[in-house]
């Protein structure tokens, strides 16, 4: 032991620090990105699966499976790679966004709220599809930035008026920032979790898609059916009947 220590090499205080600094960030962004997405994180234990067999198959000698197991996990992180292409794009798109809005962000009131529902019911009589999602904790800049700001305050004629088919702004999602429409004609990517129902098109995954990386709520008017459904946590929901669409706003926006 003595002799160990006798030849192991001094390394500088600095150096140590800066190899744990340089590792805890890899490991971080690591465990970031797994459990940030649930397919990516059962890919990633199906990987320990594979490497857990791949030693004991090692340390009990048996041949054929080693082998088998290690080529599968030298090829696996490329099969995840191409199969999961889209989820990495969007985790890393998302993985150091910045979490918070300033501390002094405000919920819409009482008749923001109101309003959203007037709007949301007309487009649904109408049946002329909408995508309204209403910013929380996560900012939604990034998806502002690219959209047309407006900064206007939200009412049910405004919220009308972007969706009515065949006009500048209405192929796209209105972002709501407290009392104010933020912007509109806002992109986001699509869920590529499957969505039982025919009728729920590309709007209906673009709001499952922004609800799986924020924490914003997101109302979806159907273009073919007039029905409405909310997005929130990665979950849809039909919500057509008023009263019980305002309860979900008020426990959302308090």
């Amino acid at each position: 032991m003595d002799f160990l220590l006798f030849t192991m090499p001094e390394l500088p205080i600095w150096k140590i620090v800066l190899d744990f600094y340089i590792v805890w960030v890899i490991s971080l962004f690591l465990i970031r990105i797994l459990f940030s997405n649930s397919r990516l994180f059962n890919f990633g234990l199906i990987f320990v699966v594979l490497y857990t067999a791949h030693y004991i198959s090692k340390e009990l000698n048996i041949d054929v499976a080693f082998k088998v197991l290690d080529y599968i996990i030298k090829v696996y992180p490329l099969v995840v790679l191409i199969i999961m292409a889209p989820d990495l794009r969007r985790t890393l798109e998302f993985s150091w966004k910045k979490e918070k809005k300033s501390e002094d962000f405000i919920m819409g009131n009482e008749n923001t709220r109101q309003q959203i529902i007037d709007a949301t019911f007309y487009l649904s009589s109408k049946k002329i599809g909408a995508l309204m999602t209403i910013e929380k904790h996560n900012t939604l800049d990034h998806f502002a930035d690219r959209a047309i700001m407006m900064h206007s305050d939200i009412s049910k004629e405004l919220l009308i008026n972007i969706f009515i088919p065949n006009t500048p702004l209405h192929d796209g999602a209105v972002i709501i920032r407290g009392n104010q429409v933020l912007c509109a004609g806002a992109y986001f990517i699509l869920s590529e979790k499957e969505v039982e129902d025919k009728t729920m098109g590309s709007r209906h995954r673009a709001a499952l898609g922004i609800s799986e990386v924020t924490d914003g709520l997101t109302i979806i008017v159907s273009e073919e059916t007039g029905d409405v459904s909310i997005a929130v946590e990665g979950i849809l929901l039909k919500m057509n009947d008023p009263d019980k669409l305002m309860e979900y706003l008020f426990m959302f926006m308090r």
